[in-house]
């Protein structure tokens, strides 16, 4: 995976907590901790995006439109 150099500027409370993750070996090093942190937090925000698009669904009507397409999938079908 290639990888990128930043620099942030965090809260020191925050990063005494960090460190202190170092230090118990929960993480090889800061930027490890930090990269995992954000990639699950995305990981997180991704599936409440997907949870709030599905809950744009109807569903009688998308049951509707999948029942409509099996029917149509069945007059396809040659019979046995």
């Amino acid at each position: 995976m290639a990888t990128s150099k930043i620099a942030i500027t965090m809260d020191q409370n925050i990063l005494s907590r960090l460190d202190l993750l170092v230090t118990e070996h929960m993480f090889q090093n800061r930027s490890r901790a930090i990269q995992e942190a954000v990639a699950e937090k995305l990981e997180r925000l991704e599936d409440d995006s997907l949870a709030r698009e599905c809950s744009k669904l109807d569903p009688l009507y998308e049951q509707e439109l999948s029942e409509e397409g099996f029917v149509m999938v069945m007059e396809e079908w040659p019979e046995y």
